[in-house]
């Protein structure tokens, strides 16, 4: 039992608190003031049924093209249950735990403000869902993106009812059995809850800060095995000077190339002298490339954290106004559109990752052909290559933007639809990507370091390359060497080492902020305005 607790109150989510919730098992609880505005709100609703006959959509009516059917009083709660129970369609692959426990949070976080006419105990039932690791099963396929995520919300609030599957205990049950286990009674729903509870853009907005919390250490890795491969390729650092920088000003670009010199401060190989004039784009871009990314990154990361905390569904309530409003808050194509671009910016950090390492392996500055020692009856590594290519191919594919589609469905009612499911799918899918292929960067580049030997990088790149190493040896030949691997020294296990190794390790970017590092006293230094705020440590 842990005795941490976030209060779900007034205040913001942000990105860390999310982090730090799903990272230390942070328990959820209603604050007083979220119980009172979810009270007042109910009791608003309850109160203007029954003084009024007057057809509130969704709530005495039925849905989408069926606006216009009256419900009678007695059937309000049927219509609601029924409203959970025929949307439940999805299809497809199951969304991972961590993105539906982020959907738990997302949806409590919404329901919380007061404008969705929901049971207190319902609300209650979400978060004990939450806190006891009972994580429903949805499906990634269903959902347009406009009425809500309606599919894949009624999968989540199907075991509410007692109804679909969860995951608990490592085991994948029928929701009934967890009813039985905790004594619980299905919940009952209430008029407009149905609609509380499947209105909203709590699937995709789950994808997309799934997807933006890797984001930001995938930035930070991007750097890092840049500045790597650019060290042991012979790079020039003028690139990175940052006179070059300040003439153009954009922040990310700044950054970047600020952050490489911190990297490789005291390298003995960036500084040696140079035989040859520029280094190809992919190197000597870094900061432009890197850069634009993080600019993106720094616009799209505000656009979902506004999301996270807005109220999505429809019709809105407001008691004090005494309004009841069929609106469209549900619509995703907010969200949509920046998923699109993060999808294209991520894309592109695995575009210019793949490039260097296909630089590394052409047998130039010193280098062997595909930093094999013996090539011709060793390939070396060849073909990591290939398979980062292959990953760049499938990305440009998958960034085909979603936000430009629309297709008509309730018979024309919902006539305009933002396809925000598909857009949240297809950036997860290129945020797993882009970690492939920087691992495959890095693999390569930890190889050339090697060859370089006895020189030295920097402490931070020593250090870094030092860690690499206790999950992923030297390459010698293709063929395993027992004596050393135990016979696995086979390149996809250490490519999917690798992986592993940039999803746990730790590691502190130097910050002239917080390091003691010389820096201007400007407040409008980008070091002083980080896209990140450094997130230093930072491990999913």
């Amino acid at each position: 039992m842990h005795s941490k607790f976030h209060k779900i109150s007034v205040e913001k989510l942000t990105y860390r608190t999310i982090y730090s919730i799903l990272r230390e098992g942070i328990k959820l609880e209603l604050s007083k003031d979220a119980i009172e505005r979810i009270v007042k709100c109910r009791a608003y609703l309850d109160e203007k049924l029954a003084s009024s006959d007057e057809p509130i959509y969704g709530i005495n009516t039925g849905f989408g093209s069926l606006c216009d059917k009256k419900i009678d009083a007695g059937d309000l709660g049927l219509l609601q249950k029924n409203l959970v129970i025929s949307h439940a369609c999805g299809m497809g692959d199951v969304v991972p735990e961590r993105v539906v426990k982020i959907m738990l949070l997302l949806k409590i976080q919404s329901l919380s403000y007061g404008h969705s006419g929901i049971q207190l105990s319902t609300v209650q039932r979400l978060i004990d869902l939450f806190n006891n690791n009972i994580i429903p099963v949805v499906f990634q396929q269903g959902s347009l993106g406009a009425s809500g995520d309606l599919a894949p919300l009624s999968h989540l609030s199907l075991p509410l009812l007692g109804l679909g599957e969860v995951f608990f205990e490592g085991a994948r049950v029928p929701a009934e059995e967890v009813h039985i286990k905790f004594g619980w009674q299905p919940i009952q729903l209430k008029s407009k809850e149905g609609l509380a509870l499947l209105n909203g853009t709590q699937f995709m907005c789950a994808y997309a800060v799934s997807s933006m919390l890797k984001t930001f250490r995938l930035s930070e890795l991007s750097d890092i095995i840049g500045a790597i491969s650019l060290d042991v390729f012979d790079g020039r650092i003028e690139p990175f000077y940052e006179i070059v920088h300040e003439v153009r000003h954009h922040p990310g670009q700044i950054q970047t190339a600020e952050t490489i010199n911190l990297l490789l401060e005291g390298s003995e190989m960036i500084n040696a002298p140079k035989t040859h004039l520029q280094d190809p784009y992919s190197f000597r871009c870094i900061p432009q490339v890197h850069g634009a990314s993080k600019d993106a990154i720094n616009y799209i990361m505000n656009v979902f954290l506004t999301e996270v905390n807005s109220v999505t569904d429809n019709p809105t309530i407001f008691p004090d106004d005494d309004l009841i409003i069929s609106g469209g808050n549900f619509h995703g194509q907010p969200l949509t559109l920046a998923m699109d671009f993060l999808a294209i910016a991520l894309a592109e950090l695995g575009n210019i990752s793949e490039r260097r390492t296909y630089q590394l392996l052409s047998g130039k500055r010193g280098l062997p052909n595909f930093l094999e020692a013996n090539p011709g009856l060793n390939s070396g590594l060849m073909i990591p290559q290939y398979s980062a290519a292959s990953i760049v191919n499938q990305n440009k594919l998958l960034c085909t933007p979603a936000s430009v589609d629309s297709i008509e469905s309730s018979q024309g009612q919902e006539d305009d639809v933002s396809m925000g499911g598909n857009a949240a799918i297809k950036l997860y899918k290129i945020m797993e990507n882009v970690e492939r292929i920087l691992a495959i960067e890095l693999f390569c580049a930890a190889q050339a370091l090697e060859f370089r030997r006895p020189k030295k990088s920097s402490l931070f790149v020593e250090k870094f390359i030092e860690r690499y190493r206790t999950y992923a040896p030297f390459i010698k030949d293709d063929t395993p060497d027992p004596d050393t691997s135990g016979g696995q020294e086979i390149l996809y296990t250490e490519m999917n080492k690798t992986v592993e190794f940039l999803k746990t390790v730790e590691f502190h970017i130097p910050d002239p902020l917080v390091d003691g590092i010389e820096e201007e006293d400007d407040e409008t230094s980008p070091a002083k305005k980080s896209w990140l705020e450094r997130l230093a440590k930072f491990k999913l």
